[in-house]
């Protein structure tokens, strides 16, 4: 693959990240703004891709608006749409969620049941509205053998106070209790996230970035799917990290204010 500048030349559309690239919390991380007109001016399409599956797609849009960032449903790739896309593939429709009532919503209104008494699966998402009766139900029926499958495997949400305990927390706390591993992890780094997009629009995936501060899945999934990888040192990776990995991004940087 050709090198890649800061400029971001040759580049036809960018995937990003959102929670520690383009904001941390309820802030917009310094320059993000900019850097949205910025490539916005220059033509390239932009999409918002998350693992955080605490949200529903209307939250996202009212979130990115409420910062000052327009975007519109078909701009947002969430890990809850590869998991529904999992659970559909695999003619799923009853199952326990532990999950938010954002992404309850989702999975209802694509037609699967999130509170089945007979559950397939246990479902586990990134859950801050975590309750003891969630965990206590979820671990019972662990116990009796029904799988469990998550929208994606973070270990930690970046928060301006520190990393948050995400979903990758959750599965050691159920392995923990029950000893139950999950059957499948939906999300990145899983290529499906951003190559079906890819694919709709005819795009060249050498002419495609991701942008994202984890290296084990935003720029794990960088390589599978073929594309750049801009690793962002705004959020959870550090340099120390990124020279430690596996993953090697065809460029690092400060956050994305220093980009095109």
């Amino acid at each position: 693959m050709e090198k890649l500048g800061k400029d971001l030349n040759g580049i036809d559309a960018i995937f990003l990240d959102l929670d520690g690239t383009i904001y941390m919390g309820n802030k917009m991380i310094d320059g993000a703004v900019d850097f949205l007109n910025r490539i916005e001016k220059k033509g390239i399409r932009r999409f918002f891709l998350s693992n955080n599956s605490s949200k529903s797609v209307k939250q996202y849009l009212s979130k990115l608006e409420a910062m000052g960032v327009p975007a519109k449903e078909e701009d947002i790739l969430l890990s809850t749409h590869d998991l529904l896309a999992w659970l559909s593939k695999n003619n799923v429709s009853d199952t326990y969620l532990v999950g938010t009532m954002g992404m309850r919503e989702m999975l209802e209104e694509a037609g699967v049941n999130t509170s089945s008494n007979n559950p397939q699966y246990v479902v586990l998402g990134y859950d801050t509205e975590i309750t003891y009766d969630k965990l206590t139900e979820a671990s019972i029926n662990l116990h009796k053998g029904v799988p469990l499958v998550v929208s994606h495997p973070d270990i930690v949400c970046p928060s301006p106070d520190g990393g948050l305990p995400d979903t990758g927390a959750y599965i050691a706390l159920f392995e923990a209790t029950t000893g139950m591993k999950p059957e499948h992890i939906c999300g990145k780094p899983n290529p499906g996230m951003i190559l079906h997009k890819i694919q709709e629009l005819g795009l060249d995936p050498k002419k495609c970035a991701m942008v994202g501060d984890r290296l084990y899945t935003d720029m794990e999934m960088a390589e599978r799917s073929g594309v750049h990888g801009i690793l962002v040192l705004s959020g959870e990776a550090t340099l120390e990290d990124a020279n430690e990995a596996a993953q090697r991004p065809s460029l690092i940087v400060k956050s994305v204010a220093e980009l095109c």
